[in-house]
Protein backbone atom coordinates (compact mmCIF):
# COMPACT_ATOMS: atom_id res chain seq x y z
CA UNK A 1 0.00 0.00 0.00
CA UNK A 2 3.43 2.30 0.00
CA UNK A 3 2.19 4.16 -3.15
CA UNK A 4 -1.44 4.50 -2.82
CA UNK A 5 -2.51 7.94 -2.13
CA UNK A 6 -5.70 9.65 -0.82
CA UNK A 7 -6.31 13.13 -1.07
CA UNK A 8 -8.22 14.61 2.51
CA UNK A 9 -10.62 17.31 1.58
CA UNK A 10 -11.99 19.16 4.76
CA UNK A 11 -11.87 22.20 5.65
CA UNK A 12 -11.72 21.88 9.31
CA UNK A 13 -8.13 20.97 10.91
CA UNK A 14 -8.95 18.45 13.24
CA UNK A 15 -10.73 16.17 10.61
CA UNK A 16 -8.12 16.47 8.57
CA UNK A 17 -5.29 15.66 11.07
CA UNK A 18 -7.28 12.53 12.34
CA UNK A 19 -7.98 11.09 9.05
CA UNK A 20 -4.40 11.44 8.12
CA UNK A 21 -3.01 9.71 10.76
CA UNK A 22 -5.28 6.99 10.49
CA UNK A 23 -4.45 6.51 7.09
CA UNK A 24 -0.61 7.00 7.50
CA UNK A 25 -0.97 4.23 10.43
CA UNK A 26 -2.11 2.09 7.82
CA UNK A 27 0.35 2.43 5.11
CA UNK A 28 -1.08 5.13 2.86
CA UNK A 29 -0.04 8.45 1.84
CA UNK A 30 -1.86 11.29 2.31
CA UNK A 31 -2.68 14.46 0.34
CA UNK A 32 -4.31 17.53 2.29
CA UNK A 33 -6.57 20.01 1.00
CA UNK A 34 -8.18 22.63 2.89
CA UNK A 35 -10.72 23.87 0.35
CA UNK A 36 -12.56 23.08 -3.26
CA UNK A 37 -9.91 25.16 -5.05
CA UNK A 38 -6.90 23.16 -3.36
CA UNK A 39 -8.44 19.97 -4.17
CA UNK A 40 -9.15 20.50 -7.53
CA UNK A 41 -5.36 21.68 -7.77
CA UNK A 42 -4.10 18.95 -6.50
CA UNK A 43 -6.35 16.49 -8.27
CA UNK A 44 -5.10 17.52 -12.12
CA UNK A 45 -2.13 19.85 -11.77
CA UNK A 46 0.09 17.87 -9.07
CA UNK A 47 1.76 14.73 -10.97
CA UNK A 48 1.04 12.62 -8.05
CA UNK A 49 -1.53 10.24 -8.97
CA UNK A 50 -5.05 9.87 -6.63
CA UNK A 51 -6.02 6.71 -5.87
CA UNK A 52 -8.88 7.55 -3.10
CA UNK A 53 -10.67 10.85 -2.35
CA UNK A 54 -12.39 11.81 0.92
CA UNK A 55 -14.44 14.73 0.31
CA UNK A 56 -15.88 17.26 2.45
CA UNK A 57 -19.58 18.59 1.13
CA UNK A 58 -19.32 22.06 2.69
CA UNK A 59 -15.97 23.34 1.66
CA UNK A 60 -14.88 27.34 1.35
CA UNK A 61 -14.68 28.42 -2.33
CA UNK A 62 -16.12 25.35 -4.11
CA UNK A 63 -17.89 22.58 -2.08
CA UNK A 64 -17.40 19.26 -2.28
CA UNK A 65 -20.67 18.73 -5.12
CA UNK A 66 -18.59 21.06 -7.41
CA UNK A 67 -15.69 18.86 -6.77
CA UNK A 68 -17.10 16.09 -7.49
CA UNK A 69 -18.92 16.89 -10.52
CA UNK A 70 -15.34 17.99 -11.89
CA UNK A 71 -13.79 14.64 -11.27
CA UNK A 72 -16.69 12.85 -12.37
CA UNK A 73 -16.29 14.82 -16.05
CA UNK A 74 -12.37 13.30 -16.44
CA UNK A 75 -11.82 10.44 -13.65
CA UNK A 76 -13.48 7.61 -12.33
CA UNK A 77 -11.14 7.85 -8.67
CA UNK A 78 -13.24 5.99 -5.83
CA UNK A 79 -14.87 9.36 -3.98
CA UNK A 80 -16.09 8.90 -0.57
CA UNK A 81 -18.38 11.54 0.88
CA UNK A 82 -18.24 13.45 4.28
CA UNK A 83 -20.83 15.55 5.60
CA UNK A 84 -21.97 16.91 8.76
CA UNK A 85 -25.73 16.03 7.30
CA UNK A 86 -27.63 12.89 7.37
CA UNK A 87 -30.79 14.05 4.99
CA UNK A 88 -31.47 11.45 2.46
CA UNK A 89 -31.27 13.88 -0.86
CA UNK A 90 -28.11 15.05 0.25
CA UNK A 91 -26.88 10.98 0.06
CA UNK A 92 -28.78 10.98 -3.29
CA UNK A 93 -27.70 13.71 -4.69
CA UNK A 94 -23.97 12.51 -3.59
CA UNK A 95 -24.56 9.14 -5.23
CA UNK A 96 -26.40 10.66 -8.37
CA UNK A 97 -23.24 12.95 -8.97
CA UNK A 98 -21.08 9.42 -8.91
CA UNK A 99 -19.67 9.33 -4.96
CA UNK A 100 -19.01 6.06 -4.02
CA UNK A 101 -19.63 5.99 -0.79
CA UNK A 102 -21.34 8.67 1.72
CA UNK A 103 -20.26 8.88 5.41
CA UNK A 104 -21.81 11.68 7.79
CA UNK A 105 -20.30 13.28 10.96
CA UNK A 106 -19.33 12.28 13.62
CA UNK A 107 -18.34 9.67 12.45
CA UNK A 108 -16.06 6.48 13.80
CA UNK A 109 -12.53 6.64 11.75
CA UNK A 110 -12.11 2.91 12.32
CA UNK A 111 -15.13 2.48 9.91
CA UNK A 112 -14.07 4.79 7.63
CA UNK A 113 -11.52 3.37 7.17
CA UNK A 114 -13.00 -0.18 6.52
CA UNK A 115 -14.89 1.68 3.89
CA UNK A 116 -11.60 3.28 2.47
CA UNK A 117 -9.76 -0.22 2.18
CA UNK A 118 -12.82 -1.96 0.74
CA UNK A 119 -13.07 0.46 -1.91
CA UNK A 120 -9.40 0.54 -2.87
CA UNK A 121 -9.58 -3.89 -2.53
CA UNK A 122 -11.92 -3.87 -5.23
CA UNK A 123 -9.91 -0.87 -7.27
CA UNK A 124 -6.96 -3.24 -6.97
CA UNK A 125 -8.57 -6.53 -7.12
CA UNK A 126 -10.42 -5.76 -10.24
CA UNK A 127 -9.10 -8.19 -13.93
CA UNK A 128 -6.81 -6.15 -15.95
CA UNK A 129 -8.74 -6.86 -19.44
CA UNK A 130 -12.27 -7.51 -20.51
CA UNK A 131 -12.73 -8.79 -24.44
CA UNK A 132 -15.69 -9.47 -25.89
CA UNK A 133 -15.68 -9.59 -29.54
CA UNK A 134 -14.18 -6.76 -31.09
CA UNK A 135 -14.36 -4.98 -27.69
CA UNK A 136 -11.41 -5.05 -25.47
CA UNK A 137 -11.56 -2.79 -22.40
CA UNK A 138 -8.41 -2.10 -20.07
CA UNK A 139 -9.52 -1.90 -16.23
CA UNK A 140 -6.42 -0.78 -15.01
CA UNK A 141 -6.35 2.47 -17.89
CA UNK A 142 -10.03 2.57 -18.19
CA UNK A 143 -9.42 2.64 -21.97
CA UNK A 144 -12.05 0.88 -24.49
CA UNK A 145 -10.69 -0.15 -27.81
CA UNK A 146 -12.41 -1.68 -30.17
CA UNK A 147 -10.63 -3.32 -33.32
CA UNK A 148 -7.66 -2.08 -31.66
CA UNK A 149 -9.22 1.70 -32.22
CA UNK A 150 -9.79 3.78 -28.88
CA UNK A 151 -12.85 4.12 -28.25
CA UNK A 152 -13.24 7.64 -26.08
CA UNK A 153 -16.01 7.33 -23.25
CA UNK A 154 -17.27 9.32 -20.49
CA UNK A 155 -16.64 7.58 -17.00
CA UNK A 156 -20.29 6.65 -17.11
CA UNK A 157 -20.65 4.99 -20.52
CA UNK A 158 -17.25 3.23 -19.14
CA UNK A 159 -19.30 1.63 -16.09
CA UNK A 160 -22.22 0.79 -18.37
CA UNK A 161 -20.27 -1.10 -20.78
CA UNK A 162 -18.09 -3.02 -18.19
CA UNK A 163 -21.87 -3.61 -16.83
CA UNK A 164 -22.93 -5.26 -19.93
CA UNK A 165 -19.84 -7.45 -20.30
CA UNK A 166 -20.12 -8.43 -16.62
CA UNK A 167 -23.93 -9.48 -17.49
CA UNK A 168 -23.12 -10.57 -21.04
CA UNK A 169 -26.49 -12.61 -22.21
CA UNK A 170 -28.55 -11.42 -19.25
CA UNK A 171 -31.58 -9.01 -20.23
CA UNK A 172 -30.91 -6.32 -17.81
CA UNK A 173 -33.73 -3.65 -16.70
CA UNK A 174 -33.39 -0.13 -16.89
CA UNK A 175 -33.88 -0.10 -12.89
CA UNK A 176 -31.21 -2.30 -12.89
CA UNK A 177 -29.04 -0.43 -14.84
CA UNK A 178 -29.54 2.58 -12.78
CA UNK A 179 -29.04 0.73 -9.45
CA UNK A 180 -25.96 -0.79 -10.45
CA UNK A 181 -24.53 1.91 -12.64
CA UNK A 182 -25.61 5.16 -11.06
CA UNK A 183 -25.22 3.70 -7.55
CA UNK A 184 -28.48 4.74 -6.27
CA UNK A 185 -32.29 4.54 -6.13
CA UNK A 186 -33.57 6.27 -9.16
CA UNK A 187 -37.22 7.69 -8.87
CA UNK A 188 -37.24 9.85 -11.40
CA UNK A 189 -37.49 9.53 -15.43
CA UNK A 190 -35.87 6.11 -16.69
CA UNK A 191 -35.01 7.60 -19.78
CA UNK A 192 -31.68 8.70 -18.64
CA UNK A 193 -30.87 5.04 -19.66
CA UNK A 194 -32.13 4.95 -23.09
CA UNK A 195 -30.17 8.29 -23.83
CA UNK A 196 -26.71 6.92 -22.16
CA UNK A 197 -27.13 3.81 -24.23
CA UNK A 198 -27.85 5.30 -27.48
CA UNK A 199 -24.08 7.71 -26.89
CA UNK A 200 -22.43 4.20 -25.87
CA UNK A 201 -23.69 2.59 -29.01
CA UNK A 202 -22.86 5.33 -31.78
CA UNK A 203 -19.12 5.50 -29.95
CA UNK A 204 -19.16 1.51 -30.31
CA UNK A 205 -19.71 1.55 -33.92
CA UNK A 206 -20.60 -1.43 -35.95
CA UNK A 207 -20.18 -3.00 -32.72
CA UNK A 208 -22.90 -0.84 -30.57
CA UNK A 209 -25.25 -4.05 -32.17
CA UNK A 210 -23.92 -5.94 -29.30
CA UNK A 211 -26.15 -4.32 -26.64
CA UNK A 212 -29.49 -5.17 -27.94
CA UNK A 213 -33.04 -3.96 -27.32
CA UNK A 214 -35.01 -6.25 -24.99
CA UNK A 215 -38.56 -5.38 -25.78
CA UNK A 216 -41.04 -4.52 -22.41
CA UNK A 217 -37.69 -5.24 -20.25
CA UNK A 218 -34.65 -2.95 -21.20
CA UNK A 219 -31.12 -4.20 -23.00
CA UNK A 220 -29.16 -7.25 -22.91
CA UNK A 221 -25.10 -7.65 -24.50
CA UNK A 222 -25.65 -10.37 -26.73
CA UNK A 223 -23.62 -13.22 -26.14
CA UNK A 224 -24.27 -14.61 -29.42
CA UNK A 225 -22.04 -12.33 -30.68
CA UNK A 226 -19.15 -12.71 -28.87
CA UNK A 227 -17.04 -14.21 -31.25
CA UNK A 228 -18.37 -12.57 -34.40
CA UNK A 229 -14.95 -11.82 -36.98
Amino acid sequence: MKNIHVLVADDEYRIRKLLSDFLIREGYKVLEAEDGEVAIDILFESKTKVDLVILDVMMPKYDGWFVLERIREFSAVPVVMLTARSDEYDQLKGFKLGANDYVTKPFSPTVLMARVKNLLKKELNEFEELVFGKIKVSLSSREVFVHGKKVELTPKEFELLKYFIDNKGIALSRDKILNAVWNYDYFGDLRTVDTHIKQLRAKLGETGSYISTVRSVGYRLDIENENID
